[in-house]
């Protein structure tokens, strides 16, 4: 069995590469071509932190995945990283292990990072400019950094933190990659300016409310991925005219959209494998509201193990 760590992945990791096998990732959860297991999770409300377990199969492929994620939330305070985690890869046809990537959580926040700045692009008003990012910590940058390297030169950023303090070190950290990015002091103010929001939090009462939200705003939520986190007022979710998951079962679930799961049964939301396949349509005018909420799921593991094991 290979036994990669952190330094192997990364000197071995194609972006490129990585973005295309997340796209077809998706497509895969969409179209019944991926085997995935219920997420397990693990919750320790006195340490701030929760731990999840993804596992599953595209069909066709050599391997199979299953990924042991935790977010202790309160660990940068400590000088720690606030994501950790390795992943396992087994043969699809033998059942052996192929390889443990002891990727402390890089491979998960890259794959997190990645899917949403796809997702965010193809929902994304054609004439947006000020992208607001809420939330301060390695999430904040991953989907930053992601987004800019997909899009240069198009968007203008912004980060909102509840420490002033976090938002400006984030910015720092960001404009060091040349992104052209500001603090933003006032939450309100900032929602209301944005073309795009992209929340990164573990909130577990909403952030964002639904009066300071615009016409032609997209939102990508990446923070709800366990019962009773929440970053966005439910009245928006409601608002909404175009509501995008990764998977249903999960958002509903566990996810973002889980506050509305028994009152807007009758609208589920569309998953973004479906509009990246192009077998539903994605956002419906320059006008519309938009969310995606994306949980993570494990086609997402799968592909991005792949690009650092072939």
């Amino acid at each position: 069995m290979r036994i990669l760590d952190k330094n192997d992945i990364q000197n071995n990791f194609d972006f490129d590469k990585a973005v295309e096998a997340i796209r077809m990732a998706y497509i895969s959860a969409s179209t019944d071509n991926a085997s995935i297991a219920p997420v397990g999770h693990l919750s320790f409300p006195d340490n701030n932190g929760d731990c999840h377990i993804k596992s599953g199969h595209i069909k066709g492929d050599d391997f199979f995945v299953i990924k042991i994620a935790t977010g202790f939330y309160d660990n940068p305070s400590l000088g720690r990283p606030s994501s950790n985690g390795v992943m396992v890869v087994f043969s699809a046809t033998s059942g052996e292990p192929v390889a443990l990537l002891k990727d402390e959580g890089w491979l998960t926040d890259m794959r997190t990072g990645i899917g949403g700045a796809i997702t965010t692009i193809e929902l994304a008003p054609n004439n947006a400019k000020n992208v607001l990012l809420i939330g301060t910590g390695l999430q904040c940058r991953f989907q930053a950094e992601c987004l800019s390297r997909l899009s240069p030169d198009i968007y203008q950023y912004s980060v909102w933190g509840r420490s002033l303090r976090n938002a400006k070190k984030a910015c720092e950290d960001l404009s060091s990659k040349g992104l052209e990015i500001k603090p933003a002091t006032d939450l309100e103010e900032g929602v209301k300016k944005a073309d795009i929001i992209i929340t990164t939090t573990p909130s577990t009462e909403h952030i964002v409310r639904n009066s300071w939200v615009s016409a032609s705003t997209h939102i990508t939520s990446i923070g709800a991925d366990s019962l009773g986190k929440q970053e966005l007022d439910t009245d928006l979710l409601h608002r909404a005219d175009l509501l995008v998951s990764d998977l249903n079962s999960q958002s509903l679930d566990h996810g973002e959209f889980q506050s509305i799961k028994e009152t807007r049964s009758a609208l589920r939301p569309i998953e973004i494998g479906n509009i990246f396949n192009k077998t539903e349509g994605g956002r419906l005018s320059e006008e519309s509201v938009t969310i995606a909420d994306l949980t993570g799921i494990a086609p997402q593991d799968i592909a991005i193990s792949g690009t650092v094991l072939l």
